[in-house]
């Protein structure tokens, strides 16, 4: 049977086009248009894409700018020229963003604990914080490795007749931060427990000279310390993780305050994305500044360019092939899209060089763009913010290498398996700000007995290392929360699979009462084992 040809409504059909047989043949107006509006549907495409990537661009553009904008204000006369007033000036925007991130780390880290450990059941916390806890250390061991075998390979240091004489040029040691191994443990472990939490908020513990006591006839090193400027984080973050759990605890009494916690965190981080939107001219001012600053960049490349490319290598290879290789390895999903979704964060990281200011913008991403949980990724990413320092134990195990071979001093085995094991102790208490690193180097030098008076060399090009390190950094702790929410993923998929088989054994056990007449004709309900008509326990069975 043929159909007639539609008469009457030509409604969406345009004039009749030969055919190839000479008959005709109704095209219908979408179809007309199709050809002439595929170059428009493509320009939509681009247009939404830019659309939708425009912060993204916007970052990586601003990194760029800044790097061109600082040489050319060096090449002009750099501090020179433009005076203090005018530099201050200069950087001013850079220092804005800085103050608008910090101001945020305090309600977001507090609040963002508090609500994703109250929203969890203990048992989750306990393995959510033991695998989260693993993959750190695992990933930092890594990372130590790396940097002692790219050190020994590449021989920063074997050149160090041309660092020698640099050495006037970029500062002197005497203020070189100086503590003994077990001091800075102990400093740690203060500050987990921190004996006042409003000082908490602004201040921290920190071991900073030592004094000579005659003890029995005997002179002794008496550790001297004292609260020093910066946020004590780890204390909050311990804080706020034991409180959440308190709340869940509390059971209903404490919905209320949770609820709070909640909203407060969610203000917050209506917060971050308004920030978000400054952060590339920030950004750009932050790096043209530092570049700026810089006296002489083309001597210090010059003259240590081996040790930055070591690092930077060291960084490149762990960042780009080892933590997505893991991510892929237990997620089997593609780790590059995943970093594409923290592309705005980890420009951020490499602005600002600090870890606990780009907090804010790595959960809203990883939210967003990654798809992680709430409660997993503000539980997860402050604590890695504090104790995964991937790139820092990298770059120190590099640093000690170096400076070994500096003063011409041969490691053995023994000495090589105390930097690893130090750097990765170490870096867990490296502060998440601008050349925290740093401050822990003398302990890796001092647990080898490798002189101190050289970390002035390793400050002279801080700057550039120490933004690759906070990259790095942060990938590690964003990657983390990504494979700690495939973990709870394949977890509740696994959970449902037993009660599914338990309720298919239970059911030819019991006797099967008469189905219900109303509902899916398809669908016939059965009691619970208990035979209670009021039970909750009702399971349903598909004819």
């Amino acid at each position: 049977m043929v159909a007639d040809p539609p008469r009457g409504d030509s409604k969406g059909l345009a004039a009749a086009e030969p055919t190839a047989n000479g008959g005709r043949a109704l095209v219908s107006i979408e179809d007309q248009g199709g050809a002439a509006g595929g170059c428009c549907g493509s320009r939509d495409k681009v247009r939404r894409c830019l659309r939708a990537n425009l912060l993204v661009l916007l970052t990586v553009v601003a990194v760029v700018a800044g790097v061109a904008l600082g040489l050319g204000v060096l090449g002009a006369g750099g501090t020179a020229a433009l005076g203090p007033e005018r530099l201050g000036a200069f950087v001013f925007p850079g220092e804005l963003l800085l103050r608008l991130l910090r101001m945020i780390i305090l309600p977001l880290v507090v609040c963002s604990l508090i609500s994703g450990a109250a929203s969890l059941d203990p048992s989750a916390l306990g393995r959510l914080g033991a695998w989260a806890l693993l993959f750190f250390l695992v990933t930092t061991l890594l990372a130590s490795a790396l940097g002692v075998g790219l050190a020994l390979a590449l021989q920063p240091g074997a050149a160090f007749s041309a660092i020698n004489a640099s050495v006037g040029a970029t500062g002197s040691a005497e203020n070189a931060p100086s503590k003994e191994v077990l001091d800075s443990f102990l400093d740690l472990a203060r500050n987990i427990f921190p004996s006042n939490l409003v000082s908490a908020a602004f201040r921290s513990y920190a071991t900073t000279s030592y004094e000579e006591r005659n003890i029995n006839g005997t002179l002794v090193k008496v550790p001297m310390g004292e609260e020093v400027e910066g946020m004590n984080i780890l204390g909050l973050v311990v804080f706020a993780i034991v409180f959440g759990v308190a709340l869940r605890k509390l059971g209903p009494e404490g919905e209320l305050l949770i609820r709070f916690f909640n909203s407060f965190n969610e203000a917050t981080m209506v917060l971050v994305s308004w920030i978000m939107w400054y952060a590339p001219v920030g950004i750009m001012f932050l790096v043209a500044g530092k570049i700026v600053e810089m006296e002489d960049v083309g001597l210090l490349f010059a003259s240590l360019g081996k040790y930055i490319l070591c690092c930077l290598l060291g960084h490149a290879i762990h960042g780009l092939l080892v933590l997505p290789l893991i991510y892929f390895l237990f997620t089997r999903k593609n780790p590059y899209r995943f970093l594409w979704g923290i592309v705005t964060p980890l420009a951020t990281a490499f602005g600002t060089s600090s870890s606990s200011a780009t907090l804010p913008l790595m959960m809203k991403c990883v939210e967003e763009n990654n798809g992680v949980a709430k409660h997993i990724s503000r539980f997860i990413l402050p604590i890695g913010a504090t104790v995964n320092m991937d790139g820092a134990a990298l770059f120190q195990c590099v640093a000690a290498v170096f400076i070994a071979q500096l003063s011409q001093q041969s490691l053995d085995f023994v000495k090589i398996i105390t930097i690893l094991i130090t750097a990765t102790a170490s870096s867990v208490g490296a502060a998440g700000i601008p050349a925290g690193g740093v401050l822990t180097l003398a302990i890796i030098l001092e647990a080898v007995n490798l002189p101190v008076v050289h970390i002035s060399l390793i400050l002279a090009v801080d700057w550039l290392v120490d933004r690759s390190c906070t990259v790095l950094n942060v990938e590690g702790d964003a990657l983390g929360a990504g494979l700690l929410q495939n973990y709870v993923d394949h977890t509740e998929l696994r959970s449902t699979e037993p009660e599914l088989i338990q309720v298919k054994s239970e059911l030819p056990l019991n006797p099967l009462p008469a189905p219900t007449e109303e509902g899916n004709p398809l669908l016939k309900h059965y009691r619970g084992p208990s035979g209670d008509a009021t039970a909750a326990s009702e399971k349903e069975s598909v004819m």
